[in-house]
């Protein structure tokens, strides 16, 4: 199961244990979050003033992804109240069985006419770069309830409130580039605090590429270990 509380309270909790660390300067705490904890990052940002630089990487925003499908194109009050009456069944069926029914990972084997981004998620769960037998993107997927009540959480609602460095991160290739761009703009969009933020944009990459670099090496290390350094003095 995934949530918009408990995935925000891993990285706040996570700046608790890290403040009172001996070998730890507490006003020298930064995060980086990865696809769909990349949103997360951003709100965790938003809520707690002792992160000090965030860096949100081939973001995903899934409260938006969840609420209106890829690109938008199920926002609408029946497309939602559809989903919902079926999300509601299943749950129903779930705890009649005592067995979550998952919502399938990425499909394999691949066939030919796969969009694009369904074939950048098989080059990295299901070969050895990013495949592991307990990752639920490489086998079984996500539980078919597991993100529901993402549909009615806006994480970044307060996002342009920031005053803490932000890095966007994301490749202009990226299936997901919109979440990034956009999340961008809102973070800025009436913030009084925008010399901290970026928007980084690396050519030719797609979503992936940015979790762990592949045989491109595509990851901006040294952008990464500036923009910490600049910002974690």
């Amino acid at each position: 199961m995934a949530s918009p509380d408990i995935n925000t309270e891993d990285f706040m909790a996570a700046v608790d244990f890290l403040s009172i660390q001996e070998n730890v300067d507490p006003e020298r705490i930064g995060i980086l979050g990865i696809c769909g904890w990349g949103g997360m990052a951003i709100n965790a940002a938003t809520l707690d003033t002792r992160i000090k630089a965030t860096v949100a990487s081939t973001m995903y925003d899934m409260t938006r992804v969840n609420a209106k499908g890829y690109f938008d194109a199920d926002d609408s009050e029946e497309k939602r109240f559809a989903m919902k009456q079926a999300l509601c069944a299943q749950r129903i069926k779930d705890y009649t069985s005592g067995e979550y029914e998952l919502g399938g990972g990425v499909i394999d084997p691949l066939p030919e006419d796969a969009p694009y981004f369904v074939k950048d998620y098989h080059a990295y769960y299901k070969t050895e770069r990013g495949y592991h037998p307990r990752s639920l993107n490489s086998n079984g997927g996500w539980n078919k309830i597991g993100c529901m009540s993402f549909i009615n959480m806006p994480i970044l609602r307060y996002s342009n409130e920031i005053r803490s460095a932000v890095m966007v991160m994301h490749g202009d290739k990226a299936h997901s580039f919109y979440f990034g761009k956009d999340a961008y703009e809102n973070m800025i969009n009436g913030n009084k605090y925008t010399d901290n933020k970026q928007l980084l944009v690396i050519e030719g990459a797609s979503h992936t590429d940015l979790y762990d670099g592949g045989e491109g090496k595509v990851i901006p290390f040294d952008k990464l270990e500036a923009f910490y350094n600049e910002y974690l003095k």
